[in-house]
């Protein structure tokens, strides 16, 4: 639009069809009137902020803040409700198809600064509607924004001296031209805290990479069971066949299954909880309901024949057997929970039990490693959270409040170990998520997202190298996608995947297994009626042909172990070497070319600025010498071959003879008509 100057105080934007959304604010400094036009088109994505004075230039670009979505509506929040205690000047809320995403604009500086705060108005009205009819005028009276937020009214405005600002968010890019003035020079817009996997894509691979024709599946694996496990190798699921049958198939030869007998593991006993050792892809481990660990054995290439004798029995727990993990850095340690209310922990080397703890008073829902190895970390029906340091102590070292809720729980360890994320139900059965500080258990959460209603619990998978946090549960449809920050918000929640129907059972597997050139950061098995299907989790990009090293950090090789379990037992401590995923012929995006930026909207100067008739005569007169200058250059149909003269006559007399032809029959046509 054309800028219109009416008084020194006010200035007009004409207003397009398309619909402009357009936000004013005022303040005051060194006694001149400065206001602040936010101005965004519908459905557009960059945010224009302009600063208006009385004296030249007028109107100023201070910033232009780039959202990640278009725009349906604005709303200025009132400037009552700024954080002036973080130097918040400015705060406008987005409103796109799906979300109120707030932009706050800061100055860089600590604590309540009154140069940037001029009182503003109150929340009382002046008059009553009969007075101002009457002919009645009276001012709304100012409030102060000071940290107290006293109640006053100002007269005047005290001299403001002129203060240095610049933005926080990358997303916004500060406007070249024209400059604004000191007051507000680099104000930019900061977009609320955004995760890098806000847009992450979950799609299932192509049918060829499924596994098919899975038959006799069992459905109702306990709850603190995952469903079925799977490695980089090979993927085992129950079956409901007598005797706790588990198939195993290699995932190198995905297809049909046969319609004929598969052998299988047969462990005699239901099965209550099973998973591979991380540090033997050959290595099942299986808990019974006959408070017994069986220890299986999976020949190189997979199963061929039916497996009836384990490589050895685990005794010692009195009761059913709830969940069995390994220990992340000793080889054959073995912890597992079971209804005696205890947690064992087993060295597989000699088939013992070596730690006995204690302390729980009702189920066990989920236990975890700390990422170091250090700590056992349990949530109960109790509603307590447990952190165990099983080579100190067999009771817990501490102790908080968990999920109020008695359906069932889980918990990992995330951020490096320094929090807890515990997945339950509230007093109301709803599912929600809750982060725990691990240095302070008793003091309980500090944040919680709600998830929504339904009957399993969410099973948590945590990557280190994203800090992303996926979880589902068994006969959902969606699988939550969040990146977990150690400062507010905690929880940013990203896009979840949703299939079509309902899955038994999603594992996920090793980061090798992701396919980093089309920007994959997870890829799950997703496990269905009859199927068992690859599920990749990829992050948009545009320049895939560099190895995107901000979401791929060096990996932690954690399928090789550091120490024995007698090693680890008798205090010494290990941690996994790491290693690049980039692949060799692939750089960084880190070391790119940097491409000049290209605005999408030219200047407010081409819009404001009159150009004078100088101006114009000398862009014309340019525009003609160069259009005279291109008159040397041969024209592309004067290097063609003309024709022969008597054929280009002949071409004519016969157009000729066409076109009197055609008037003959119109005019008989118009004739007979």
């Amino acid at each position: 639009g054309k800028s219109c100057i009416t008084n020194p105080s006010i200035i007009l934007i004409k207003q397009r069809k398309c619909g402009l959304c357009h936000l004013h604010e005022q303040s005051e400094y060194n006694a001149l009137h400065v206001g602040y036009v936010l101005l965004i088109l519908q459905g557009d994505t960059v945010l224009n902020c302009f600063e208006m004075t009385c004296a030249d230039p007028f109107l100023s670009q201070v910033s232009d803040c780039l959202m990640e979505m278009s725009t349906r509506g604005v709303a200025m929040v009132p400037k009552l409700a700024v954080d002036v205690g973080s130097c918040e000047v400015m705060r406008v809320l987005q409103l796109t198809d799906g979300f109120i995403v707030p932009v706050s604009y800061h100055v860089p500086r600590k604590d309540f600064h009154s140069d940037l705060y001029p009182d503003t108005a109150g929340q009382a009205a002046a008059m009553k509607a009969e007075e101002w009819w009457s002919g009645e005028n009276r001012q709304v009276s100012l409030r102060t924004l000071s940290s107290d937020q006293q109640l006053g009214s100002s007269s005047a405005a005290p001299s403001r001296s002129p203060s240095s600002t610049s933005g926080l968010s990358s997303g916004c890019q500060p406007s070249p031209a024209p400059t604004p003035s000191n007051s507000v020079r680099n104000l930019q817009g900061m977009l609320g805290p955004s995760s890098k996997f806000r847009h992450l894509q979950g799609s299932v691979l192509h049918r060829d990479t499924h596994i098919t024709n899975l038959r006799g599946l069992h459905l109702t694996t306990p709850g603190e069971c995952d469903g079925f496990c799977a490695n980089g190798q090979r993927v085992a699921v129950p079956l409901a066949i007598a005797g706790g049958q588990i198939a195993v198939f290699e995932l190198s030869q995905p297809g049909k299954l046969p319609d004929a007998f598969m052998p299988t593991i047969q462990n005699s006993v239901n099965v209550a909880d099973f998973c591979w050792d991380p540090f033997d892809p050959h290595r099942l481990v299986v808990a019974g309901d006959d408070a017994k660990i069986r220890v299986w054995k999976v020949p190189e290439g997979g199963l061929t024949d039916t497996l009836t004798e384990p490589e050895c029995v685990l005794q010692g727990h009195t009761e059913k057997i709830y969940t069995i993990k390994f220990h992340p850095y000793a080889r054959d340690l073995l912890a597992s929970s079971s209804y005696d209310l205890s947690v064992r922990l087993w060295d597989l080397q000699t088939g013992q039990e070596v730690k006995k703890l204690k302390g729980h008073l009702d189920q066990i829902f989920g236990m975890a490693w700390s990422p170091d190895g250090k700590q056992l970390a349990t949530v109960c029906k109790d509603g307590k959270i447990r952190v165990y340091d099983p080579r100190r102590s067999d009771e817990p070292v501490q102790e908080g409040p968990g999920p109020e809720g008695h359906r069932g729980a889980r918990l990992v360890w995330v951020l490096g170990g320094k929090f807890l994320l515990v997945s339950g139900f509230d007093s109301r059965s709803e599912r929600q998520l809750y982060l725990v500080p691990s240095d302070c258990v008793k003091s309980g959460s500090i944040a919680c997202a709600p998830a929504d209603v339904s009957p399993s619990t969410l099973i948590p998978f945590h990557d280190p190298d994203t800090n992303l946090i996926l979880l589902t549960g068994k006969g959902d449809t969606r699988v939550y996608v969040f990146e977990i920050v150690p400062e507010e918000p905690y929880f940013m929640e990203c896009s979840s995947f949703n299939s079509s129907e309902p899955h038994k059972g999603f594992c996920f597997l090793p980061k090798t297994s992701c396919d980093v050139r089309d920007v994959e950061v997870a890829r799950a098995l997703r496990l269905s009626k009859s199927s068992i299907e690859p599920v990749a989790f990829k992050v948009p990009r545009v320049k895939k042909e560099f190895f995107q090293d901000d979401v791929f950090p060096d990996s932690a090789v954690w399928w090789e172990s550091s120490l024995s379990a007698a090693s680890w037992l008798s205090g010494s401590n290990s941690q996994h070497r790491k290693i690049s995923l980039r692949p060799t012929d692939m750089a960084p995006v880190s070391e790119a070319p940097k491409e000049a930026p290209v605005r999408k909207y030219l200047p407010s100067s081409v819009y404001l600025e009159e150009k004078t008739d100088e101006q114009k005569k000398e862009e014309l007169l340019s525009a003609m010498v160069a259009k005279l200058g291109n008159l040397d250059n041969p024209l592309p149909q004067e290097s063609y071959e003309g024709v022969d003269e008597e054929e280009w006559v002949r071409t004519l007399t016969l157009i000729s003879l066409m076109v009197v032809k055609y008037r003959q029959l119109l005019c008989s046509s118009i004739c007979t008509w």
